[in-house]
């Protein structure tokens, strides 16, 4: 009997010795040695070993999900392409195997990344918008729309934001700069409620709105309109909210805002104030453009602690004055792009604008945004040409995916797999975990998904490979990952 009962104890030790050591999961490398999104099973020791613990019973923010915007610009380059390329597109950001967007943003009438100025209210005085009309959108953004749908399975939330309104409404009669005439704010919050119901004749169902691109404008280069915090807040507890509401739109999501992150103080001071202020306000979204390295996480923690039961949204960001470089993936590792700030920031401020890798740029934001109580990240425009465009303002960018429409080529860049380790893998009502690691050349975080599975992205940003022990709720397991690489490593649910 004793030697039943000493038998029977030495496999449970056993098997628990086992399972101490055993984790059940995948993981995917994108390296500037060449790998993409690629499977990696073999795990060496390396000289910089540390620890990392992730700690499931520490939850902070749900996510809202990842993706990217349809810009007219995008829409008509893939209209361009061949049918089997434009689908291999929508696959690529819209299906299973892709990257899986989850949350899309729209233009609300025209932008720079558009071919052309355009408004869908055209007819001059006719503020009750009797002549609304979404067909500049029937071409291009519609369709890509619908196609994407067609290959989401889980589908996607997409929300709208206005660069301006028709230069009739302003105060400069243009579509570039100027303010919204305030005999028009109730006008322009009807817009918002048309635009709803326009998209939902056409099978798509908007989710919600930032109130408009940029308020503080864009030195007036191409299509905006400006608002004070204050201006801002009175047209949406005044006009917008009020609108929404009447026409039985108030489950809409309504964010203030959506500018860089240097101006979160000024703005969530006014837009959280007080319960009336409040009221309308469903979150606050914010940009990337006021740095290419700091991710300012003392900007997104004073937007979380002004208002914890508030959403905070990244909701642009792109590899913004540079023209595409085409089919050099090394360039997207190498600290040779530049932005705006570059050439054009204040003295003072253009230390903020070094020369930069695309690729660190992208991961280093997502993770330090995720680790500071933001619930989605969108990038911009998903496919450009290769000029960067089209854009009427000539304001060339870079998107993940580049055409050449004339040859009928397509470059999916790393930036395109470095958006795939998060979007496809950390999926909306996922929690972020609290994260505790001893390498602090390494950023990583930690999402929970709801049918259980823990994925942890990790990025090494330098010269030499590096390991670690993974400590998931005392289960155990040696990671290495390369040098300058994004690691995505997706634990299965326990069974």
């Amino acid at each position: 009997m004793r030697k039943s009962v000493w038998f029977l104890l030495s496999v449970i030790a056993l098997v628990s010795c086992t399972s101490k050591n055993t984790i059940n999961m995948n993981v995917f490398e994108t390296s500037a040695s060449g790998k993409l999104h690629a499977v990696k099973d073999d795990f060496q020791k390396t000289e910089q070993h540390s620890a990392v613990t992730i700690d499931t019973k520490k939850r902070k923010q749900t996510i809202i999900g990842f993706g990217g915007a349809f810009t007219e610009a995008t829409a008509h380059n893939i209209n361009l392409l061949s049918p089997e390329n434009r689908a291999a597109i929508i696959e690529a950001y819209f299906g299973d195997d892709g990257a899986a967007y989850s949350l899309t943003r729209t233009h609300m009438n025209s932008c720079d990344f558009s071919v052309s100025n355009y408004s869908y209210t055209p007819v001059e005085g006719d503020t009750a918008l009797e002549h609304f009309t979404i067909d500049p959108d029937r071409a291009d953004i519609l369709p890509m729309i619908k196609d994407a749908q067609g290959v989401s399975k889980e589908g996607f939330k997409i929300f709208g934001s206005p660069w301006s309104a028709a230069p009739w409404m302003k105060d400069n009669n243009n579509y570039v700069g100027g303010k919204l005439k305030k005999e028009y704010y109730h006008t322009w919050a009807l817009f918002f409620s048309k635009y709803v119901d326009a998209y939902r004749e056409e099978g798509i169902d908007i989710w919600g709105f930032t109130v408009e691109n940029e308020p503080h404008g864009n030195g007036n280069n191409w299509e905006s309109m400006h608002y004070s915090p204050e201006e801002m807040t009175d047209f949406v507890v005044n006009h917008l909210g009020p609108q929404l509401e009447a026409d039985g739109k108030g489950d809409l999501i309504i964010m203030g805002y959506d500018q860089n992150r240097q101006g979160v103080p000024e703005w969530a001071d006014v837009m959280y104030r007080d319960d009336t202020t409040k009221r309308y306000y469903d979150g606050m979204a914010v940009h990337w453009y006021e740095s290419t390295y700091d991710y300012f996480p003392d900007m997104l923690d004073y937007a979380r602690q002004a208002a914890p039961e508030k959403i905070l949204l990244q909701t642009e960001a792109c590899i913004d004055n540079q023209v595409p470089v085409w089919r050099d993936d090394a360039w997207y590792w190498q600290k040779e792009a530049t932005d705006w700030g570059y050439y054009w920031r204040e003295e003072e401020n253009r230390y903020l604008h070094p020369k930069y890798a695309p690729v660190n740029r992208y991961a280093r934001d997502i993770i330090g945004c995720l680790n500071h109580w933001v619930q989605g990240w969108v990038d911009w425009n998903m496919v450009l040409d290769t000029q960067g465009g089209p854009n009427w303002a000539k304001n060339w960018c870079i998107a993940p995916i580049i055409v050449d429409p004339e040859k009928d080529e397509v470059y999916y860049t790393p930036i395109y797999y470095v958006m795939k380790h998060f979007s496809k893998h950390i999926r909306p009502g996922a929690q972020v975990l609290e994260v505790n690691h001893t390498d602090g050349d390494l950023m990583i975080t930690a999402a929970e998904n709801e049918n259980g599975s823990i994925v942890v992205v990790v990025f090494n940003e330098g010269e030499q490979p590096r390991s670690f022990d993974l400590n998931i709720n005392g289960t155990e397991r040696l990671i290495a990952i390369e040098a300058q690489a994004l690691q995505t490593i997706v634990i299965a649910p326990k069974q």
